[in-house]
C-alpha cells in the first residue's frame, strides 16, 4: 500500500533528513517523499537519475516505503523559469527606485515640497508592507504565474500614469499602486524556487534571488538616469512601464508554477475560512521564527539605505557626498558576497541557521554601539566597518523565508512567506517614522540628535532576540513530536 508523510510532519522532519540519507538501490523498496508538501522532488522511482533530489523528505527512511512512478524535471526549463521570475524581480526593483534617483525632477514636475516628496517613499513601503499577507493568501490560490503577471501589470501601469500625469495627487496614488505590485512579486519568485530546484540549492537560490533584485537598483542609478536627463521625464518612464509590459508577457508565455501542474488551493475558501488558514499559518512556530528573523536582520540597512543614511553620513559625520554614495555602493557588493555565503551554510548546515541569524543581530547592535559610543565623529574606517557589517542583515533576512519554507506546507507557503516578509518592512517602517520624530524633538540633523534617535534600533533588536529564541524552542520541540508521531502512525497503518 502507498503511504505519504503529512505535510506538516514531512515539513518538520526536512531539515533532520536534508543531506545525510543514503537513497536505497534500483530496484529495491525505499523512501517515499512527501508528495504533497514537494511535489517537484516527489516523483522519481530510487534509482533514476532525478533521485537524489529526495534527499529533503526521508523521514520514512526506515519504513520501507514504495515510490510513486517516475516523473523527472526538466533542468533547464527550471533555470529558464525562474531566470523569467528573476527578470520580473528586477524590473519591479526598478520600478521602487525610479522616483529616489529622480526627486528633484519630480519636485520640478509636481510642485512638490521636500516634506511632500518623503510621502512618495513612506506611502510605498506601507503599501508594500500592509499587502504582503493578502498577497500571501493570493499567491497561495493563483500561484506564482498569476501573481508575478498581476504585479509587472500593476507596476507598469503605475509608471505609465506617472510619466504622463502631472497632477499630484494622481502621482502619489500611482506609486501606491506600484507598490502594490511590487508587494505581489519577490514571495511570487520565490516561491518558485522550492517547485523547480532540489532542496540543497534552495537556501543559496533564495539568497541569490534577492541579491540580483539589486540589479534594479544599479538600472535605475544608471540608464534610466541617463535617460530621464538626456530626454524627458515622460520619455524614461514610458520606458520603464515597457520594460514591464515586457516583463509581464515573458512571464504569462514562459512560467509555470511548478512541473507537475499548480500548486494551489482548489476549492474557493470563504473569508472565516481565510482567516482559519491564516492563524493556523501564524501559530506554527517556524512561521513567528521567520518573521522574527526578517524583523531583526533587515530593518537596520533598509532604514539607512532607504532614507536616513545619507543625511547621517553627511550632516551628522561630516562626509561628504560622494564618499556617502561610496559607502552605499560598498553596501550593495557586501550584501552580494554575504549573500552567496549565507546561502550556502545554511544549505549544508540548516541546524545553525538560527545561530546565524543571531549572529548577525548581535554584530549590528555591537557595530552600531560602538559608533553611538563615540563622543565625537567616527572615523571613516569605521564607518565603513558599520555599512559593511548591517549590509550583512539584508541577506540575513533571507534565511527568514527559509524557516517559512522549512516548516509550511507548500499549499500555505505563499502566506508563510508573506508574513514572514511583513517583520522586516514593519520594523523599518517603525524605525523610519521613530528616527524622524526623535530628530525633529531633538531639534535637526545634529551628531547628538542622531546618536539619540538611532538608538531606537535595540527596542526591535530585544523583542527579536526574544522572539527568535521563544519561537526557536517551540520549533524544535514541534519537529520532534511531529516526527515521532508521523513515524508511529505509519508502524500502526503498516
Amino acid at each position: 500500500m502507498l503511504r505519504t508523510l503529512t505535510p506538516d510532519a514531512c515539513a518538520s522532519a526536512s531539515s533532520r533528513y536534508s543531506v545525510t540519507t543514503k537513497l536505497p538501490q534500483k530496484g529495491r523498496s525505499g523512501l517515499y517523499a512527501c508528495a504533497v508538501h514537494d511535489t517537484a522532488y516527489a516523483h522519481c522511482r530510487p534509482g533514476s537519475k532525478f533521485a537524489r533530489v529526495h534527499r529533503r523528505c526521508n523521514a520514512s527512511k526506515s519504513i520501507g516505503l514504495r515510490w510513486p512512478p517516475c516523473a523527472t524535471i526538466d533542468r533547464v526549463r527550471a533555470w529558464i523559469i525562474w531566470a523569467t521570475g528573476l527578470l520580473a524581480y528586477i524590473v519591479a526593483v526598478l520600478d521602487r527606485t525610479t522616483l529616489g534617483v529622480s526627486g528633484l525632477n519630480a519636485a520640478e514636475r509636481f510642485g512638490a515640497s521636500p516634506g511632500l516628496l518623503s510621502t512618495f517613499v513612506v506611502l510605498q513601503v506601507v503599501v508594500y508592507a500592509a499587502a504582503q499577507i493578502p498577497a500571501g493568501v493570493l499567491l497561495d490560490r493563483f500561484g506564482s504565474r498569476a501573481l508575478i503577471a498581476a504585479g509587472a501589470a500593476l507596476m507598469a501601469t503605475g509608471q505609465l500614469i506617472l510619466a504622463l500625469t502631472t497632477s499630484l495627487p494622481i502621482a502619489i496614488g500611482a506609486r501606491a499602486v506600484v507598490g502594490l505590485g511590487d508587494a505581489f512579486t519577490f514571495i511570487s519568485v520565490l516561491r518558485l524556487v522550492p517547485h523547480w530546484f532540489p532542496p540543497r540549492r534552495v537556501p543559496l537560490l533564495t539568497q541569490v534571488t534577492g541579491i540580483s533584485g539589486q540589479l534594479g537598483q544599479v538600472l535605475s542609478a544608471l540608464p534610466f538616469l541617463a535617460l530621464l536627463t538626456g530626454t524627458t521625464w515622460a520619455t524614461a518612464y514610458v520606458s520603464v512601464s515597457a520594460l514591464g509590459v515586457l516583463a509581464l508577457v515573458l512571464v504569462l508565455v514562459v512560467v509555470k508554477d511548478a512541473p507537475h501542474g499548480r500548486v494551489v488551493a482548489t476549492e474557493t475558501m470563504s473569508p472565516r475560512a481565510t482567516l482559519a488558514s491564516l492563524k493556523t499559518v501564524w501559530l506554527r512556530p517556524g512561521t513567528r521564527l521567520g518573521f522574527f528573523t526578517h524583523m531583526g536582520t533587515q530593518f537596520s540597512i533598509t532604514v539607512f539605505a532607504l532614507m536616513w543614511g545619507v543625511p547621517y553620513l553627511t550632516n551628522a559625520q561630516g562626509q561628504p557626498i560622494a564618499v556617502a554614495g561610496a559607502l552605499l555602493t560598498i553596501s550593495v557588493v557586501v550584501a552580494i558576497f554575504a549573500g552567496i555565503a549565507i546561502g550556502i551554510f545554511t544549505g549544508r548546515q540548516p541546524h545553525r541557521r538560527s545561530w546565524v541569524v543571531l549572529a548577525i543581530i548581535a554584530s549590528n547592535a555591537l557595530v552600531w554601539t560602538v559608533v553611538l559610543a563615540l563622543p565625537h565623529r567616527a572615523p571613516l574606517w569605521l564607518l565603513v566597518v558599520l555599512v559593511v557589517v548591517i549590509s550583512i542583515g539584508g541577506p540575513g533576512s533571507m534565511v527568514g523565508m527559509d524557516f517559512a519554507r522549512t516548516f509550511n506546507p507548500s499549499a500555505t507557503l505563499g502566506s508563510a512567506q508573506g508574513m514572514v516578509n511583513m517583520g522586516g518592512y514593519l520594523a523599518s517602517l517603525l524605525v523610519m517614522q521613530a528616527v524622524g520624530v526623535i530628530l525633529g524633538m531633538a531639534g535637526g540633523y545634529s551628531f547628538e540628535s542622531f546618536r539619540l534617535a538611532w538608538a531606537v534600533q535595540y527596542v526591535i533588536w530585544i523583542v527579536t532576540v526574544i522572539g527568535i529564541l521563544i519561537t526557536r524552542k517551540k520549533a524544535r520541540a514541534l519537529m520532534k513530536a511531529e516526527q515521532e508521531r508521523s513515524l508511529l502512525e505509519t508502524f500502526e497503518t503498516g
